[in-house]
């Protein structure tokens, strides 16, 4: 219910419904107690009730908490501040800035933004630029982007919540003023230490395992375990807090067994216990403490504390307050991907396990060990396609992907990592003191070589991945409630929560993907062809824009080195060097392709023939399409849009009367000394 709060607040566009939510949670709330007569199922609607509306409340109030400037629009500016933090991305050749107690040159933006974050080329980082140091520099600062087409990522709202005013690009030269911190962090460190043992991106995904740092890795292998669906192995979370604590319980257990004065006393498990929570807690500090990391600490701390007390340890309680403990701190996390599918995964896990005819089939017997280990194996399947299964809708919603085959690969992954790599690098860490780690160090990179080559081929097995488009936020909705339903009931109730799961599956598939889509800027568009792919209009969108036009077309997924599909290499477009025309599913859509002014007399004919006009700049009223014109005017109130032309189906970035503050800040700035007629209609919705 904490979370449901936070979602409606996340939903729901203005104070006037974040205060009415709050409002009739509270009356059900008193209605329950009244009505309830004194007994559980009142005073469990009534608990529930305030907490959804505790959840409204939290994230307002943590949204307001964080409002900082956010740059109205793009800027070349001079600017002086202190680095907070330093993070290299060698496998791009950048190195990633966060700066603070900013002092701007003239002329100074108007609003200043106090925190940014910019890019730096790895040429350009000059010497004693570490956390702590004062540097100047220029850069291009850009407001942080909102979802350039519907179902997007939405930078806008992680940049607020994080502080951030504006992102950007740094030019050299780049001057420290004052030097920071000679040595780095512990964290930085290591990152560096691992990544000199292991070239490429197997070093990359060796300081990923130890210390979550993922800028080493290449982008193609970073892809390619994507779609093989072991991404999850590099963000340190529960495989990895359990593989630290249970080497650090058996270690300590075993060196505490050789004194029988201590054996004898009977507290080697609560002593072995304590060393593996400050072993967890610390590998949490130094893994950068996100969120899937915190939530698998305080699963192992509460698990520890279990098995102290002589209590079942895997409950869904343990899911419950880990949960509560990071929505509590981090309310803002429960919109993202990695809070989703770290707390999906393990409720999965933890529901499968509780079930009663897997407890007995899994409970201990005397028999011999090909039987226990082929027990284990089908275990491992089974938990293995429940997880793809519960992580599927939420990678589906959020990345536009589904893997077809994680569970067979993730069979083999999760082992060698957690029997291999992971042991093995430990070992060559701790050696490496006294310079003996070298052969240990061979053995990891052969077990992440092994690992990368099971990533390539299964991504390049026919059919791994299925492109889905983006689906209804109600249909979601129902999957999650469905699942959530599924999960927490024991009795035979829990069968209900297939119903809402299959109905958003149902309303999923049955949306059909759209046929245009416009970015925000209106630079870029894509239309889905015939055979599933996304047609560019321009020559020259990148990967970038490639890849997020695909994903909201539902386009069919295809290699990295692909040459992207351009509309006007289709027959049936004509296009010149500044517009082009093409007839798709009984609609006539014009777009211009470049920045030169084509003249009135001839673009507003070929504007009154089309269904639909696309243009990044602000068209002459005359130029009017005969269904749908997006020009800059228009784009700027909707934001980028999804049209389907089957169903007559718009889709747009913005919403209506949207009043969330990363919203606002943005609008208000841009606002800014326009007339206030202009300042009016710019809220309108859509007509």
């Amino acid at each position: 219910m904490l979370g449901g709060g936070i979602a409606a607040w996340l939903l729901l566009p203005d104070p006037r419904h974040w205060a009415a939510a709050m409002l009739a949670a509270g009356a059900v709330g008193c209605a329950a107690l009244a009505g309830g007569g004194g007994g559980r199922l009142g005073r469990a609607v009534a608990v529930g009730a305030a907490v959804l509306a505790l959840g409204v409340a939290l994230i307002w109030w943590r949204a307001d908490r964080v409002a900082a400037p956010v740059l109205a629009r793009a800027a070349i500016v001079a600017v002086e501040g202190q680095a907070t933090a330093v993070e290299p991305l060698p496998a791009r050749a950048l190195v990633r800035v966060t700066l603070v107690a900013l002092r701007w040159q003239a002329p100074v933006p108007d609003p200043a933004p106090r925190r940014i974050r910019v890019n730096l080329a790895a040429a350009d980082v000059p010497a004693g630029l570490s956390p702590g140091a004062t540097i100047r520099l220029r850069a291009r600062l850009m407001p942080p982007a909102p979802p350039a087409v519907p179902g997007a990522y939405d930078f806008a709202r992680v940049a607020w919540f994080q502080k951030w005013g504006a992102t950007g690009r740094g030019f050299a030269p780049v001057a420290v003023i004052r030097p920071g911190e000679v040595r780095a962090d512990a964290r930085a460190r290591l990152t560096r230490h691992i990544e000199s043992r292991l070239d490429g991106s197997a070093g990359g995904i060796a300081a990923a395992l130890a210390t979550g740092s993922t800028g080493a890795i290449g982008e193609p292998d970073a892809e390619a375990m994507r779609r093989a669906g072991l991404a999850h192995l590099l963000s340190v979370s529960g495989l990895h807090i359990t593989a630290v604590v249970a080497l650090v319980m058996l270690v300590v257990s075993r060196l505490l067994a050789l004194s029988v004065r201590v054996a004898l006393t009977g507290r080697v498990p609560l002593l072995a216990g304590s060393a593996a929570a400050l072993a967890a807690i610390g590998y949490t500090w130094l893994a950068g403490a996100e969120v899937p990391t915190i939530r698998s600490c305080v699963a192992a701390l509460m698990i520890l504390a279990a098995i102290a007390l002589g209590r079942e340890a895997i409950t869904m309680r343990l899911v419950a307050v880990g949960a509560l403990i990071v929505l509590a701190a981090w309310p803002e996390a429960l919109a993202g991907p990695s809070f989703q599918l770290s707390f999906a995964a393990v409720t999965a896990i933890v529901a499968l396990h509780e079930h009663a005819p897997l407890r007995a089939f899994l409970s201990p017997r005397g028999e011999r060990w090909p039987r226990r280990l082929g027990r284990g194996f089908v275990s491992l399947l089974v938990t293995g396609l429940v997880v793809e299964a519960a992580l599927m809708p939420i990678a589906a919603f959020h990345f536009h992907r589904a893997g077809l085959y994680g569970a067979l690969a993730n069979l083999v992954a999760i082992p060698l990592t957690t029997f291999v790599v992971m042991p093995a690098e430990a070992a060559a860490l701790a050696l490496d003191a006294v310079g003996l780690g070298a052969p240990l160090w061979w053995v990891a990179g052969q077990g992440i070589a092994l690992l990368l080559a099971i990533a390539r081929h299964v991504a390049a097995a026919p059919g791994a991945v299925a492109a889905v488009p983006a689906m209804p936020a109600g249909a979601f909705a129902l999957m999650v409630s469905g699942g959530l339903w599924f999960a927490l009931w024991r009795t035979r109730w829990r069968r209900w929560g297939a119903l809402p799961f299959a109905i958003g599956a149902a309303w999923a598939l049955a949306t059909p993907p759209p046929d245009l889509i416009v970015t925000g800027d209106g630079r870029h568009l894509g239309l889905r062809t015939d055979d599933g792919r996304v047609a560019m209009l321009r020559d020259r969108g990148g990967d970038y824009v490639r890849d997020t036009l695909g994903e909201a077309g539902g386009a069919r997924v295809e290699g990295d080195d692909a040459a992207p599909t351009l509309l006007s290499d289709l027959p049936a477009a004509r296009c010149n060097r500044d517009l082009c025309r093409i007839a798709r599913g009984g609609r006539e859509v014009l777009a211009t392709r470049s920045a030169f002014l084509v003249p009135a007399a001839r673009l507003v004919p070929l504007c009154r023939r089309a269904d639909v006009v696309v243009s990044e700049r602000r068209l002459p009223r005359r130029c009017r399409a005969r269904w749908l014109t997006l020009d800059r005017a228009t784009l700027e109130r909707t934001g980028g849009v999804a049209v389907t032309f089957a169903t007559g189906r718009i889709v747009t970035v913005r919403r209506a009367r949207d009043r969330h503050p990363w919203v606002v800040a943005v609008d208000d700035a841009a606002m800014k000394g326009r007339p206030a007629r202009y300042r009016m209609q710019a809220w309108w919705p859509m007509r």
